[in-house]
């Protein structure tokens, strides 16, 4: 299939699945592109999605950016993912480690340049994995930051050059939730002390009442998404 073909099977499916499912969604885009992955974070919404890709499609490939900085509770919903489904994540690691990085760029990068420090431990690696699927499975919504507004369900991804799916765009964070309760999801035990916004340690903190959902991400910064998502 070629881009022009790509961009316009696109359209037609946005428009398609824009009221379908997230199960629906994800049952056509495993059926349409075989070679597919799902981008999880361990977050609420990419909980959710593995839960449902294991009902679905159990040897759907799902990957995670290991990035050396995540919260140990981060990875202890990892461990407990894994036992339950009995499911093999895909570890992705960046191609330095935090003493390399330290050592080029000088200590605490993620202080005096997120953004160098995000493309070097999500960015980059993302590329790579990406770069052996045609298509992947995200869990962002809209609702989630301005930035995300406008996702369709289905989308040709220009920033990696496939096609992207994102079965809970219009999900609200409640939906999220009703579905973690109602199945007995496991899910990151930062959610209930502020956190509704997990990134990596040094660059999240709890958010405050009133504040935004993603204010924890990058506290103090003009930065507000890691650059995974264009």
């Amino acid at each position: 299939m070629n881009l022009f073909e790509k961009e316009a099977l696109v359209k037609q499916k946005a428009e398609e699945l824009e009221n379908a499912s997230p199960q629906a969604i994800l049952e056509y885009a495993i059926e349409t592109f075989p070679n597919i992955t799902f981008a999880c974070s361990f977050g609420a919404e990419d909980v959710v999605l593995v839960d449902m890709l294991q009902k679905i499609s159990p040897k759907t490939d799902i990957f995670y950016l290991d990035t050396d900085f995540h919260f140990k509770e981060t990875y202890e919903t990892r461990d407990k993912m894994i036992e339950r489904y009995g499911l093999k994540f895909v570890e992705v690691k960046p191609a330095i480690t935090p003493e390399e990085q330290a050592e080029l760029h000088g200590p605490e990068l993620w202080k005096s340049d997120a953004t160098a420090c995000c493309n070097i431990r999500k960015v980059e690696p993302l590329t790579r994995i990406l770069s052996k699927y045609e298509a992947w499975i995200t869990g962002i919504r809209r609702d989630q930051a301005p930035t995300r507004a406008n996702a369709k369900k289905v989308e040709y991804d220009t920033k990696f050059g496939l096609i992207k799916f994102n079965p809970l765009a219009s999900w609200t964070n409640e939906d999220v939730w009703n579905y973690i309760r109602e199945n007995n999801v496991i899910y990151n035990p930062l959610h209930d002390n502020n956190y509704p916004s997990i990134g990596c340690e040094y660059c999240t903190r709890q958010i405050m009442p009133g504040e935004d959902p993603r204010a924890g991400r990058w506290s103090g910064q003009e930065k507000t998404e890691c650059g995974l998502h264009k």
